[in-house]
């Protein structure tokens, strides 16, 4: 599989032995930045792993910052990325089984080394489900295409 790989300075580290564990993995492992540990912004790594997802180029993303959350959300924005902050193998599987997460965003800061790669194995061995699952998930991508042009101002609860 071909998976793209980014993180901040505060993911640096872990994304580094991310790329290593992919290769392990015999995995193709796009390294799409950062390249070292100093101050950047999370967005702009979680974007290019996004984009690299939804536009074909890898098959799932990984995005690493301190937290893993700000990745989620700024991956999530890109049309055909379904990210997921993962913390435990568990999550990993539901996230691929049940909600088809193409991109896995890890917390440097909030998850041990080992855990990490448990859950990027899992997350990657894990396959998306059908069934109620697969009507859950294209429920979820007809918000994506049905609220692509709406402000958050405007939102209403459904």
């Amino acid at each position: 599989m071909r998976v793209a790989v980014g993180s901040d300075h505060g993911g640096y580290a872990l994304k580094c032995e991310v790329l290593d564990w992919l290769r392990e993995l015999g995995h193709r492992a796009l390294d799409l930045g950062t390249r070292d540990t100093n101050a950047c912004d999370y967005p702009d790594f979680a974007r290019a792993v996004a984009l690299a997802v939804a536009n074909g180029q890898a098959d799932f993303g990984v995005c690493i910052d301190g937290a893993g959350i700000g990745s989620a959300m700024a991956a999530n924005k890109v049309p055909g990325v379904l990210a997921a902050n993962c913390w435990s193998t568990q999550a990993a599987a539901n996230a691929r089984e049940h909600n088809h997460a193409n991109v896995l965003t890890l917390g440097a800061g909030m998850i041990a080394r080992g855990t990490a790669q448990d859950v990027l194995r899992v997350f990657l061995g894990t396959a998306a489900g059908g069934g109620r699952h697969a009507r859950r998930v294209a429920k979820i991508r007809a918000i994506e295409t049905s609220t692509t042009n709406v402000g958050a101002a405007g939102a209403q609860p459904g």
